[in-house]
């Protein structure tokens, strides 16, 4: 076993008692000029070091509010140094809207729990100007925050309030100490996944019987299309040359895809949760970018996908109910046969969301074969045999959408694929293969 420190964020309302919502807004607008001034400072050659003594010093926050406001900016700008030469703009500066504000418990903000149970907050925007009232939020989150507050093992730490829908809100993140996580090494069940644009697809293997346990395609075809939506709108505003909202159109599709990601990675924790002692294994994309050179619109769209963004998110779900992770090299996953007596390689065995080997005719949903893959490629590095693969249990494909989860047909494969059995003729197998198929592949020949 191995301990971790893990942490959560929690998200509450704010009902305001003492002192007003514009004290929030002026506070929020402080931290703005602040993070703006660091990026200015920085583009005209300063120093960090001398960046962060000077904005510090010149701030009208707390001062420990402002470090932290500083660290953060300093960090944007080292993601921005360290892939300027792939591309990436320098941080654009906040003009319309208030910039969160980031605080350190005891010192920006504090928490307690009054007699009657309710969570008290104060808000120190500015040296002895406070804002105090009470949350407001999910019982669980206030079970999880009064916890945090009142055990030893776990911690309160940084909070950023931030104006969101019309109401300010409180992100308050809660660590517990030494939260158990199980080694990947102890699995049982090896869960590959594969990342696309469209959807995340999960096979689970035993690692005794080295059998395909179960699998789920889940998709959210809604992501890509309001992202192509609001790319659309920032295009014609460009061309145009009405640009005054375009922070507002990114900071609305940034929040409906980070909330989108949310409810997926939730999706993937619960359907992982399912099974004995399992550890999660993703592709390992870091050098995604150097290896993707299809176009530049098709570049654009894989380029600015939230891979990382999804993976971090079932990575500490999943860590939080004792789940771990892992990573494998990618390298063929899409194209090789999953067949252990074929492993046939080629790039024409992929058509679109259809795999069908040229060697041995197997055939599967691209992405639940591509998760196989994965899951196998862990058994290799674990130096582990994986026993006979000839047919795969149906995949089951759930649509999410916006307003949550609902079933699709089923997708299968023809002969060697997923569903066909020995049992059956060959005759009943490649007419209900056929129904089976519809639009995902045809049967084979």
């Amino acid at each position: 076993m191995q301990d971790a420190g893990l942490t959560q964020t929690l998200s509450f309302g704010l009902t305001i008692q003492t002192g007003s919502s514009d004290n929030l807004h002026e506070g929020c607008l402080e931290a703005r000029r602040v993070r703006n001034e660091v990026n200015r400072l920085d583009k005209h050659g300063w120093n960090w070091d001398d960046i962060h003594d000077t904005v510090v010093d010149n701030a009208n926050l707390i001062k420990n509010t402002t470090q932290l406001l500083v660290q953060k900016a300093l960090g944007e700008l080292e993601t921005y140094h360290d892939h300027k030469n792939e591309g990436w703009g320098r941080p654009f500066p906040y003009i319309d809207e208030a910039y969160p504000m980031r605080m350190n418990h005891d010192e920006g903000y504090a928490l307690n729990v009054d007699d009657s149970g309710d969570v008290r907050f104060r808000i120190s925007y500015k040296p002895y100007n406070h804002v105090k009232g009470v949350l407001r939020g999910s019982p669980n989150h206030l079970e999880q925050v009064k916890n945090a507050l009142e055990s030893e093992a776990w911690r309160v730490g940084v909070a950023e309030l931030v104006y969101k829908h019309g109401e300010w809100r409180l992100h308050v993140t809660v660590t517990h100490k030494t939260r158990t996580v199980s080694s990947p090494d102890n699995a049982g069940t090896v869960v590959g996944v594969d990342i696309n644009e469209d959807c995340v697809a999960l096979a689970a293997m035993c690692r005794d019987t080295g059998d395909v346990l179960d699998s789920v395609v889940i998709e959210y075809p809604d992501i890509k299309w309001v992202r192509h939506e609001f790319f659309t709108k920032r295009k014609r505003m460009q061309t145009v040359r009405q640009t005054a909202f375009e922070n507002v159109v990114r900071t609305e599709e940034r929040d409906f895809v980070h909330d989108q990601l949310h409810k997926v990675s939730r999706d993937v924790t619960q359907w992982v949760s399912q099974f004995n002692n399992p550890v999660i294994v993703f592709e390992d994309l870091k050098d995604m970018r150097d290896s993707i050179d299809y176009g530049t619109r098709m570049n654009r769209r894989l380029h600015s996908l939230p891979f990382a963004t999804l993976r971090e998110m079932i990575a500490y779900k999943s860590a939080w109910n004792g789940v771990p992770s892992d990573d494998v090299n990618p390298e063929y996953t899409s194209q090789r046969c999953p067949r252990t007596e074929c492993l046939h390689t080629e790039r024409a065995n992929r058509d679109k969301k259809r795999f069908k080997c040229k060697e041995c005719g197997f055939q599967d949903h691209a992405d639940r074969k591509a998760a196989v893959c994965v899951a196998q490629e862990w058994f290799d590095d674990h130096d582990e045999n994986v026993l006979s693969l000839e047919t795969f249990p149906r995949v089951r494909k759930v649509r999410r959408t916006v307003s949550g989860l609902c079933e699709e047909a089923d997708a299968h494969g023809a002969v060697f694929a997923s569903g066909v059995t020995d049992t059956e003729s060959a005759q009943d197998s490649q007419s209900r293969a056929r129904a089976e198929l519809k639009t995902v592949a045809s049967t084979a020949d």
